[in-house]
Formats: C-alpha cells, structure tokens, sequence
C-alpha cells in the first residue's frame, strides 16, 4: 500500500521506561512491526515520522526511556502490528506504560463532506508493563485521572476519595481473579513450576487495597 492510497493516518505516542540491561537490538526488533510497516529495513530507517516536526521515535538511554511521537500511512490491519509490538515490549518494560494510538481519516474532507457524513477517526489505548500488576496499574491512575478531573467540575477534590476507593476495589477484585485464573493454570509445587513468575504479577499494585 503507497502512503497516497492508505485510508488513515496513524499516530502512534507514548514514554516507556525500559530495563537498564536491555539493548538497541532487542529494541529494533520489539518495534520490528512498526518500521517493517512503514517500509522500512531497520529501526534507524524507519524511526522518522510522516511529519517532519514530530520527534519520531527515539530512546535515550541515559534515562532508558524509548519515546513515540510517529506518524506512518496505513490501515486498519495496522492494529495487528500494534499487538505485536506491545507483545515484545512487555518483555523490555521496566514499568507499566500507556500507549495512544490515533487513527486519522486520511479521506475525509470536511468541506466537501455531506453533512451526515463523519470521519471514520478513531482512538486506542494500548498498555505495556513487566506484568499485568504493572499494566493495571497504569489503567488504574489513567482512570483515578479521568474520573477526578472530570468530577472536580462539581465537587472538592477532598471529597471524591470515596470514588477513588471505589475505583481501587474494582481494580482489586479484577487483580484477585487474574491471580486465581494464574493459580488454577499453576503446575504442583515440586514438579518444576514456575509459579506466576515475570508474568503473572503476584504483587498487588499499589494504591490497590
């Protein structure tokens, strides 16, 4: 697909806080999906975004931060690639993260649009974390965020802590059958199990009692 037929534009934008041991390589090939995409043969090809004023994608490894602010041409089976992509960074996070993901109606003209006719734009939250305690975690804050700012327009901060209570037992119970689910799954002690290990999470995220 040429840049000049594809139906969207596709931002994607987002900091994630990677491990002090993992190297350039292992990131070239966690963002494989993307640069391979947009048509590129390395993540040094492939890091400058469609728009010249966005920093594209970068990793500074002084702060061990890899940072997103990149357009590339494409369509909805972009999200297949994003899946991928979030998959291989699990493994690098050093910490939960969010990342948004824009798509832009590259064919819709507002002017010459009809006025029933609206953009196909849509919007996507994806999260990457060591855990799922870790992306939970990220949910939870972006949620408590949310919810806060928007209720603040009518209420005192200092009275909303009993909603952030009650957004923390919805987390809480979702984290408790995440583990149960985990524990069912889990070999007898003694036979080489592993237990919830990287992946499972076995610590409760903070704020969440």
């Amino acid at each position: 697909m040429s840049q000049y037929d594809a139906p969207f534009e596709i931002h994607v934008h987002g900091d994630v806080p990677l491990r002090a041991e993992v190297t350039y390589e292992q990131i070239q090939e966690a963002l494989k999906p993307l640069w391979s995409y947009a048509g590129a043969k390395s993540l040094a090809d492939g890091a400058e975004s469609a728009y010249e004023e966005e920093p594209g994608i970068r990793f500074d490894p002084k702060e061990r931060m890899l940072t997103m602010c990149w357009t590339v041409s494409g369509d909805l089976d972009f999200r297949q690639q994003l899946d991928e992509m979030c998959m291989s960074l699990n493994e690098l996070a050093e910490e939960g993260a969010a990342i948004e993901v824009t798509f832009y109606d590259a064919e819709f003209d507002e002017e010459e649009a009809g006025p029933e006719e609206e953009a196909r734009d849509d919007f996507l939250m994806m999260f990457v974390g060591p855990t799922p305690a870790a992306i939970m975690q990220v949910q939870r804050d972006l949620l408590v965020q949310d919810v806060v700012n928007l209720m603040e327009r009518h209420f005192d901060a200092s009275e909303l802590d009993g909603v952030v209570s009650e957004i923390d037992k919805l987390f809480s119970e979702r984290f408790d059958k995440l583990v149960s689910s985990l524990e069912l799954g889990k070999p007898p002690r003694g036979n080489g199990g592993g237990g919830l290990g990287g992946h499972g999470g076995g610590r409760r995220p903070r704020h969440l009692h």
